[in-house]
């Protein structure tokens, strides 16, 4: 377990697993009702928000996403605490994601399968 005095004293970079126990702090417990549900519902709302911030860019400032401010991390770290407690729903360790996805992304560079569809490519 993690000691609150971490909280706010990271320098530069944050562990993905210690982000997670620390996100876990803040979410119901695993048992409660509906919470696979719940986790899942919030995790598209929080993509739905950062989604609508871009769209006030495109529309307000003409697609100068530089315009992008301090609620647009806070929107992203939002969807990341969902995506976080979702994988400790099923007992999956965030830095275990990372991983997977950059090894997934990896392999399609390496064999030159970046671009196109599909989940096997």
């Amino acid at each position: 377990e993690l000691e609150p005095y971490l909280i706010g004293c990271y320098n530069k970079y944050m562990q993905m697993n210690d982000y997670q126990q620390l996100a876990l702090r803040t979410a119901r417990p695993k048992n409660a009702n509906d919470e696979f549900y719940h986790l899942l519902l919030g995790l598209v709302g929080e993509a739905g928000e950062v989604a609508e911030k871009v769209k006030k860019v495109i529309r307000d400032e003409g697609s100068d996403f530089s315009k992008l401010d301090e609620l647009f991390k806070k929107e992203l770290g939002d969807v990341l605490w969902h995506i976080a407690v979702l994988a400790a729903y099923f007992d999956i360790k965030l830095e275990d994601i990372a991983q997977m996805n950059i090894d997934k992304l990896a392999s399609r560079l390496e064999r030159g399968t970046i671009g196109g569809s599909g989940d096997t490519r």
